[in-house]
């Protein structure tokens, strides 16, 4: 169990260390290295758990991560004026484009909603 700050950086580098030595790690030290991956991942969520993103953060990903511009998102929204308050955060995602981004992105409805 990690306890204070300092433990989790004095973990990360060891994570560290073991991660550079990629495949040349003993199973002794890939076991050490997922055990030392659990107890910082439950420290993390513990004292630094991440929130859900926004509908419109998650949009904003999405289209981030496929390179897309607001006009790639015409066929959704039909509107310039519309996909323009909607990726600029000015108008919320209703349900009906939800659906519809959800089929664009192929990802789940809610994470829209």
């Amino acid at each position: 169990m990690i306890a204070t700050g300092e433990e989790h950086e004095r973990m990360l580098a060891e994570i560290e260390k073991l991660m550079d030595k990629g495949g040349h790690r003993t199973p002794e030290e890939d076991t050490a290295l997922e055990l030392m991956v659990r107890l910082v991942k439950d420290y993390e969520a513990e004292h630094h758990p991440l929130r859900d993103p926004s509908p419109h953060e998650m949009l904003v990903y999405l289209m981030e991560q496929r390179n897309l511009r607001q006009a790639d998102l015409l066929p959704v929204f039909k509107s310039r004026g519309y996909a323009s308050d909607v990726v600029n955060g000015k108008r919320a995602i209703s349900k009906a484009p939800a659906r519809q981004l959800a089929e664009f992105f192929k990802v789940p409805a809610a994470l829209f909603v």
